[in-house]
Parts: C-alpha cells; sequence; structure tokens
C-alpha cells in the first residue's frame, strides 16, 4: 500500500467529511499542475474517480468537458480506506442522511448555505462503536455503552446529542425502558 503525503490526506480527509465525498474543492495553495499532478497520481491509485458534476447542486468543478458540463472528483471506497475511515459506516450516515424525508430538509434552506457538515467517522473509534451499538435492533442502553467505551454517562449522552444528532444530524430516539433505562437507538429511515 503507498504511503500518503500531507497533501493527500487533507484532500481525502476533507473530502470524506463532505456530503457525497466531493473531494473538490481542494486545499488552498493547491493549484495548476501541482493539483494536476497530486490529482492524476490519486486517481491512478485508485482514491478518487472522476465523475459527472450536478451543476444543479452547484458541484464544484475540476474540470470542464467542452460540451457545457464538467466534472467533478469524489473520494472512493479505498480512498477512504486509506485515511482508516471504515467505507460501510461512512456509506451509512450517509445514506441515513440521504433518506431524510424531503419535507425536513425544505424547512430550513438556511442551513444549505452553512456548509457541509461532517460524516467522516474512523473505523476503530468510540464514536463508530456508538454508532453500531445504536444500529442493533434492540438499540443500546447508557449502561451498555458506558460499559463498551468506558466513558462517563454524561459523556455517553453528551456524544449522542451533541456528536450524533447535531453534528452528524442522525435520527436517534429514546424510549424508557423498565429494566433497562433509557434506550437510545439509531433509526435507518
Amino acid at each position: 500500500m503507498s504511503k500518503l503525503t500531507d497533501t493527500q490526506t487533507i484532500i481525502l480527509t476533507r473530502a470524506a467529511s463532505r456530503p457525497g465525498n466531493l473531494a473538490m474543492p481542494l486545499p488552498d495553495g493547491l493549484a495548476g499542475a501541482a493539483a494536476k499532478m497530486t490529482v492524476t497520481k490519486m486517481i491512478e491509485r485508485g482514491w478518487l474517480e472522476e465523475v459527472d458534476a450536478n451543476l444543479r447542486r452547484h458541484e464544484p468543478l475540476w474540470r470542464e468537458t467542452g460540451d457545457g458540463h464538467g466534472t467533478t472528483l469524489i473520494v472512493t471506497e479505498a480512498g477512504l480506506d486509506a485515511i482508516g475511515i471504515d467505507p460501510v459506516v461512512a456509506s451509512t450516515v450517509s445514506n441515513i442522511r440521504k433518506d431524510r424525508p424531503a419535507a425536513k430538509s425544505t424547512e430550513v434552506p438556511a442551513d444549505a448555505s452553512a456548509g457541509p457538515k461532517l460524516v467522516s467517522i474512523r473505523q476503530g473509534t468510540k464514536q463508530a462503536l456508538l454508532i453500531e451499538m445504536l444500529q442493533r435492533p434492540e438499540g443500546a442502553s447508557i449502561t451498555e455503552i458506558v460499559e463498551a467505551t468506558s466513558w462517563q454517562a454524561h459523556t455517553a449522552r453528551g456524544a449522542i446529542s451533541g456528536a450524533l444528532k447535531k453534528k452528524l444530524d442522525l435520527p436517534i430516539t429514546s424510549e424508557k425502558h423498565p429494566e433497562r433505562g433509557t434506550v437510545y437507538k439509531l433509526n435507518a429511515a
């Protein structure tokens, strides 16, 4: 496996945090021949892929094709894997956000200009473990989360409300069970 340069790591990490894993725009200071060389190497290694840009979504262009269309760059699963992000977890988060009802996205159009929310979750982290636990059909109680992550109970609740609900915009529900206490679940739809 090839070693990543600092520039390649920055491109892949930023792209993993954008909706659709868009690699554009490239980092400041990377332009011209240097950008072309870096992107060409990343495409050759299978970390980036050149796809048609969706101009209706105002996706940034990598290059113009000459017929009024253009292409943009997206990170492949191999690219996510190269920086240690589990493609399954990243696609799960992305799919959950895509499957949201259209009514919710039209309620808050001002958020669209605020910028993309982070969606990258590195494999093997406590956040990835927390998401996996919440995806189980039975969900996870605070006690179970505390045991699995070695967090304090208030830290587990804060991670659910702050990192998952607010930052990643995941649909997490909670309900009280007499034996287990408050049980949190990540609803896929």
